[in-house]
């Protein structure tokens, strides 16, 4: 997947790892019944197995040379030795907040540790579709640009790629929190996931949906930073986030129960508000490093995401009154839909360059 997204080949890495998921799938499915718990394990073998060979192809049209071995001696290699330490450092950092969260909500009121995993991934999806997208496209492209000390368009391609996850992360996150309810009673309402699970979870995404444009800003920076060969600046910065991200939860757990309301919630507003004291730690080191970015632009893209997507909110909270007894798959779909719509119609009025943009690109797809 590194050496075809240095390559700009970005479709084939982004498709593969949906085998992984399908191999899961298939031993759940069809190994299970026959192989019980064995069965789940080999769809993860086979998950594993499609991921990787089926980006062989791929590689192979690249031409490139290619030798087994570990690379001692090789100075690019110790390099990449030495970048990646840090980055080992954060990632253990980040499993150590998971772990103090789990605990947490495992001493809260039944199904509290569910609806803070429930709400996180359902955050994460969104943040992933956003910003890691984005973020995969963008490093090479990055990276590529210091290497050549071409500091103005780095400076020109961050700013830029910003913008763009603003434009997407704003009107998520509104969305998100406004139709939480009916897109998880149709995602997970049924079986044993009865009206309070969906309950519990929603609390919990409701918090988490505020910290996606922190998530999705943090992810783009993250990746900015190592591609200008500096991991060690976004894992200290991370490490203190993580590090008020437990303080952080122990008070904000402590409030909810004292204003009577569920305190798994805490842990999710401890999340989001860590994360965007991380993000705008990262972009004013970041506009630093660069002398400069383009601020008045970022916050021009802000509040034109910001405008449209509050316009937006309260088209869905008209559709949700009108159809507060429907069923969920109308409300969801349909609530997503339409706002989707009332967003693209008013950021095409403001005329957003980005927009502007997007639009030359499928025409000239469709004459091409």
């Amino acid at each position: 997947m590194g050496i075809l997204n240095s390559n700009q080949v970005f479709f084939i890495p982004a498709l593969t790892p949906s085998m992984y998921q399908l191999g899961m799938i298939f031993g759940v499915l069809i190994l299970s019944p026959k192989l019980g718990i064995y069965g789940l394990a080999w769809g993860v073998v086979l998950g594993a197995f499609l991921h990787l060979t089926l980006q062989i192809p791929s590689l192979i049209k690249q031409k490139g040379s290619y030798s087994l071995e570990l690379g001692i001696g090789n100075p690019e290699v110790a390099k990449v030795v030495r970048l990646i330490g840090p980055r080992l450092a954060g990632v253990a950092v980040v499993q150590f907040n998971f772990w103090v969260n789990s605990a947490l909500a495992s001493q809260m009121g039944p199904g509290s540790l569910v609806g803070v995993d429930y709400g996180f991934s359902l955050m994460l999806m969104a943040q992933a579709v956003i910003a890691q997208s984005v973020a995969t496209a963008m490093m090479p492209t990055l990276a590529a640009q210091f290497a050549l000390g071409k500091m103005d368009e780095v400076r020109h391609s961050l700013t830029a790629t910003l913008r763009g996850v603003l434009f997407l992360a704003v009107p998520a996150s509104i969305g998100l929190i406004l139709l939480r309810q009916p897109i998880i009673q149709l995602l997970y309402q049924r079986g044993s996931f009865n009206a309070h699970s969906t309950e519990l979870v929603a609390w919990a995404l409701l918090w988490y949906a505020a910290g996606l444009i922190g998530h999705s800003v943090l992810e783009i920076l993250a990746r900015a930073f190592y591609a200008l060969h500096d991991t060690k600046t976004p894992v200290i910065v991370g490490i203190l986030a993580m590090g008020l991200n437990v303080v952080f939860s122990f008070l904000f757990s402590a409030l909810f129960v004292r204003w009577g309301w569920m305190p798994h919630g805490g842990l999710a507003l401890a999340n989001t508000l860590a994360t965007a004291l991380e993000s705008i730690v990262l972009l004013v080191l970041m506009r630093k490093r660069l002398k400069g970015l383009s601020s008045r632009s970022l916050i021009k893209g802000f509040g034109q995401a910001l405008a449209a997507s509050l316009l937006m909110g309260s088209v869905i909270l008209i559709w949700l009154q009108k159809t507060s007894i429907s069923p969920a798959w109308i409300i969801a779909l349909g609530g997503t839909t339409i706002s989707a719509g009332v967003y693209l119609i008013v950021i095409l009025i403001m005329k957003v360059p980005e927009v502007q943009l997007l639009i030359r690109f499928i025409k000239d797809r469709i004459v091409r």
